[in-house]
């Protein structure tokens, strides 16, 4: 048995924490259960899940991360399939928000629908923390009826999208590292170890190797002129800035991305899985396609991809379907295609959808851990090609001292 932490409501709204010995998080549930109690959060001490929350800092309070609003849309939906009037789920949730943002939000969303509005007019108030995909289909769950389902598709939209975030960042973990590691290594070598072998031959009024004579020049420039290198830096910086903010620049920029080897197509699979994970789960909450395809264009990241998203919605207009104007777009691969084509002829297109999306977000995967096993190598023989090549140039330049005559 292990220990496990929890938090648990009562029927009138009353927040419970505490620890507890089980077998596993089920056992935990099964329990409180038995003590009349509605668990909301359960799992191992100490352990991490999906649903931990970081530490936060004191200058981050104010913001709302997006594991909040997975823990929100978690904890929102054990509270509305047990059975308890919303109002008072929202009251239970505004005390459990560890982000004090969160709780801020949540008791204004409180104090909406106690002033007569509805939980997606309440939401839509706060577009920075709830984006227009989780309103509408909150809506669309309000209209129809379903809150309960469409809170549990958010709450698994949430999580893959997040899962799928988290393995992207720690896959560049390594060879971020690895960089950094790199540049400061052949930094302290040619601006410390270089200039003490530069001030030896001085001292002997000997001449400088060649290699040794580029390397001291690269390292008296880079201490002289620092400023200059972070001024142009800098000025890179703004110009990139400003051309990224134009949607022409943006628009030309995301281009070139995709047309680029090794690293567009895993741009274009990310996109893709996104564009149909997000179109299948408001298609399955009842929010109208012409609706959801303006939705999803905001969703996608590049924008070579999002402005083939109007011609395929004013083709849907038309009545051509949408498997037809994806087709004629070109960005789609022809697995997608053909599930999508699919799914429109049997009727089931948001679970085509869904299904499209997780073949890409697995092919992401895979294409990732590709790219990482061909670029670890490769930046592991770079940095060791530099920092062998100012070695032998420290080397040589011992052996030409060697060599001056008595």
């Amino acid at each position: 048995m292990a220990p496990y932490v929890y938090k648990a409501s009562t029927y009138d709204g009353k927040v419970v924490e505490g620890t507890m010995e089980a077998v596993d998080g089920g056992a935990v549930a099964m329990k409180l259960q038995d003590m009349g109690l509605l668990p909301i959060q359960v799992g191992p001490a100490g352990g991490k899940t999906v649903l931990t929350r970081e530490i936060e800092w004191p200058w981050k309070k104010k913001r709302v991360r997006r594991k909040d609003l997975l823990v929100f849309t978690s904890e929102l939906h054990t509270l509305v399939r047990s059975g308890i009037p919303l109002d008072r789920s929202l009251a239970v949730l505004a005390q459990l928000a560890e982000s004090e943002a969160m709780s801020e939000i949540v008791s204004d969303v409180l104090k909406e629908i106690k002033g007569g509005k509805s939980l997606s007019d309440g939401l839509g108030k706060h577009p920075e923390v709830f984006p227009k995909i989780y309103v509408n289909m909150v809506r669309a769950g309000e209209v129809g009826g379903a809150l309960e389902e469409i809170l549990g598709r958010l709450t698994a939209f949430l999580e893959t999208s997040e899962n799928l975030r988290s393995y992207i960042a720690g896959a560049l973990i390594y060879p971020a590292l690895l960089s950094v590691v790199g540049l400061v290594s052949v930094s302290i070598l040619i601006l410390f170890v270089v200039p003490r072998f530069t001030a030896i031959f001085k001292d002997m009024n000997l001449p400088l190797p060649l290699p040794m004579m580029i390397l001291s020049g690269l390292g008296d420039f880079v201490s002289g002129y620092w400023w200059l290198i972070l001024l142009a830096l800098a000025g890179v910086v703004l110009y990139l800035r400003r051309f990224l903010g134009s949607p022409e620049g943006r628009l030309a920029w995301d281009r070139r991305l995709l047309r680029t080897p090794l690293l567009g197509p895993v741009l274009q699979k990310i996109d893709v899985a996104r564009f149909s994970r997000t179109l299948g789960t408001l298609l399955h909450g009842g929010v109208p396609l012409l609706e959801a395809m303006a939705i999803v264009r905001e969703v996608v990241s590049n924008q070579g991809i999002a402005t083939m998203i109007e011609p395929i919605r004013k083709g849907i207009k038309k009545g051509e379907g949408i498997g037809q104007p994806m087709k004629q777009s070109g960005v789609f691969p022809p697995l997608a295609m053909h599930l999508v084509e699919v799914g429109e002829e049997t009727g089931r297109l948001d679970t085509m959808l869904i299904q499209v999306a997780d073949v890409y977000d697995n092919d992401v995967r895979t294409s990732i851990k590709a790219l990482i096993a061909f670029f670890e190598p490769a930046l592991i023989l770079v940095m060791g090609i530099i920092i062998g090549t100012i070695v032998v140039s420290m080397l040589l330049a011992i052996f030409s001292i060697n060599d001056v005559p008595v």
